[in-house]
């Protein structure tokens, strides 16, 4: 099942640092904001009535690949957990369908995450939602106590994606279900498996969808399948590294962070997808 290392735990650093630096700037009045997010917006399948309904904030802080909810079956009722849920959004969207008589649980490990998806519940005016600290290879949820696990472009971004499954396996009812949008990759070059900024974009730690599916049925998980999937091409890649986490570690506005997405988008033209793939615990 392998265990935490400092290698690893040095890459979830990095992760957090970048993605807290990022959701800063979302909220902060710097020029490059985006609003929304490229990726989000045109990409991930949020219905324009989904985004009418949310916090302003929620959408602007959003940095998913994905609606996880698009095709799961939520009932009110049932407790779903969102690993990775960074400011939000899906929080929000799942605690409307699973009403007063179920429960949402967000595990992060960023702070500035779950602050701004703290004040997001909040601003929405829900009371079944919880957000936790933590990390996603080892979740503070109890075994056997989850309807529905989501999660929106995070699982790529673990070291121990099989810690991960193990854990979604774990936390799942018998006959639970998961939905999970992310990103995988297919021959990427070894010089981009080491670029930080690639890895928190959401590239260089992805893995293919083989070795997705494979990883779920390992980890005890049945029915693994893709349900959605969509190729990007050069100008969607140019989106997700430039929207993803724009100019992270640089000075606002200096155009940095777009000559990064163009100097890479080509180099990865044909090998970048999102995907929705489900998977059912027996």
């Amino acid at each position: 099942m392998g265990k935490h290392t400092k290698q690893n735990d040095g890459k979830r650093r990095s992760v957090s640092e970048d993605y807290a630096r990022a959701v800063r700037k979302s909220s902060s009045s710097c020029c490059c904001s985006p609003e929304p997010r490229g990726v989000v917006a045109q990409l991930a399948n949020y219905s324009d009535e989904e985004i009418a309904a949310l916090p302003p904030e929620a959408m602007a802080s959003s940095f998913g690949c994905g609606n996880p909810l698009a095709l799961l079956d939520v009932q009110p009722g049932d407790v779903v957990l969102d690993l990775g849920c960074g400011a939000g959004i899906d929080l929000l969207l799942a605690a409307k369908k699973v009403g007063h008589t179920g429960k949402v649980i967000g595990v992060d490990m960023t702070d500035a995450m779950i602050a701004k998806a703290r004040e997001n519940i909040a601003a929405a005016g829900l009371t079944n939602v919880e957000v936790r600290k933590g990390i996603i290879e080892d979740l503070p949820v109890g075994d056997a106590s989850i309807d529905l696990v989501i999660s929106n472009c995070v699982i790529n971004l673990s070291p121990e994606k099989p810690r991960v499954f193990a854990e979604i396996a774990r936390v799942l009812k018998p006959g639970g279900r998961m939905l999970i949008s992310d990103i995988v990759v297919e021959d990427l070059p070894a010089e981009m498996t080491g670029n930080r900024r690639l890895y928190s974009s959401c590239l260089a730690g992805a893995i293919t969808e083989k070795a997705y599916l494979d990883g779920l049925r390992k980890a005890g998980l049945e029915e693994a399948e893709v349900k959605d999937r969509l190729i990007y091409d050069i100008p969607q890649i140019e989106a997700l590294i430039g929207s993803e986490l724009h100019e992270a570690g640089t000075g606002c506005c200096n155009g940095t962070g777009d000559a990064f997405a163009k100097h890479w988008a080509p180099r990865l033209q044909g090998k970048v997808a999102s995907m929705k793939v489900a998977a059912r615990k027996p």
